[in-house]
């Protein structure tokens, strides 16, 4: 089994320009998805990272970024982010895709091995864990399910929310949701993900407070220092997410 993160990138966006390439640390001039690659480097479970990059010299920064760091990409149709991340997927002979966002800086890795686990025993075509702040999640998805959704869903179907095909068919995947035993660890009112300038803002400042050296920001960690900064937490956590972007 060959576990292969999949990163769909592109700067347009409706509503924070270039959202993975904004700086996480002014002072030490870390992106959001520089950070992010980092982690993902730093998680042994993960056999590679493929960046999906879209079309259009505007997203040239990406490729540069890929080559800087070693990676391998593929540069597909800007609507079609499901064919990118499938794409993405073959490039690397994957059977299993480990998704997240490009814009979500803190990602509950800790997690990652009891899905992996849970995953592989349920034979499931996708796991994902519930109840996380906004932006913490990932999924894991078989390659080969992606395909059967690309190749049977509509065009809504091939747009950034990638699964949506399997949750409105779970009679032809075996969805699996898993719940948190930590119980502080569910805050789906918190909000991680960079949509607009505000969450920039959040993000930042977790980063300034609570970087450290040769570690990553745990989702924990996140929760707790929000917490204790309610105004902070004010500040993006009226947003509206609408539906989910990853489900």
């Amino acid at each position: 089994m060959k576990l292969v993160c999949t990163l769909a990138c592109r700067v347009q966006t409706t509503r924070l320009y270039g959202k993975p390439l904004q700086l996480l640390s002014i002072k030490d001039n870390i992106s959001i998805l520089e950070y992010l690659l980092d982690h993902l480097a730093a998680t042994s479970e993960i056999a590679e990272t493929v960046l999906a990059i879209s079309t259009g010299e505007e997203n040239t920064p990406f490729i540069t970024l890929a080559k800087k760091r070693g990676l391998r990409y593929i540069i597909g149709d800007e609507q079609d982010v499901l064919g990118r991340l499938i794409a993405a997927g073959e490039l690397a002979q994957a059977d299993i895709v480990f998704r997240v966002t490009s814009e979500c800086p803190y990602v509950y890795m800790e997690g990652l091995p009891w899905c992996i686990e849970e995953h592989t025993k349920q034979k499931a075509s996708l796991t994902a864990i519930l109840g996380l702040p906004e932006g913490a999640y990932f999924e894991l998805i078989n390659l080969l399910d992606l395909k059967k959704s690309h190749e049977e869903g509509e065009s809504r179907h091939r747009s950034e929310l990638c699964t949506l095909y399997i949750n409105e068919h779970p009679e032809l995947f075996k969805i699996n949701t898993l719940t948190l035993g930590d119980e502080t660890l569910k805050r789906p009112d918190i909000r991680l993900t960079v949509d607009y300038p505000e969450d920039l803002i959040v993000v930042r400042e977790i980063y300034t407070a609570l970087k450290k050296t040769h570690e990553f920001i745990s989702i924990k960690e996140c929760i707790e220092f929000l917490d204790n900064h309610p105004q902070l937490n004010a500040l993006n956590n009226w947003i509206d997410s609408g539906k989910g972007r990853i489900w």
